[in-house]
């Protein structure tokens, strides 16, 4: 009898591309949308608070796939799709508040 702990069996890795590369489908399509916003917006000239938040519309969903992705990957399969989930959530709660304070507040993004 040996007391060396039992070692856990290790996810796949090609399991955590694919669920990791589905979401990132997602989280680009986020990205794609804000990179179309920002051009269509940018035809009647933000001023610098527009500049703002449309760029950080379009870096957030990289930095929430990024942030997820380094939680979540070591964790079992479960917890790293919750993970990526919630990140994809965040961006989708974020980018409607994007959508809300410019079509409400044009005149303080647009000048």
């Amino acid at each position: 009898m040996t007391d060396a702990p039992a070692r856990a069996a290790r996810t796949p890795t090609w399991i955590l591309v694919a669920i990791g590369g589905l979401f990132a489908l997602f989280y680009a399509y986020a990205l794609w949308q804000a990179v179309g916003n920002t051009a269509q917006a940018a035809q009647f000239g933000l001023n610098a608070l527009g500049w703002l938040v449309w760029v950080f519309a379009i870096v957030f969903p990289v930095l929430a796939f990024a942030a997820a992705f380094a939680l979540g990957y070591r964790r079992g399969v479960a917890v790293y799709a919750l993970v990526l989930l919630t990140g994809l959530a965040l961006v989708a709660v974020f980018w409607i508040n994007v959508i809300a304070f410019t079509s409400l507040n044009t005149s303080t993004v647009v000048g």
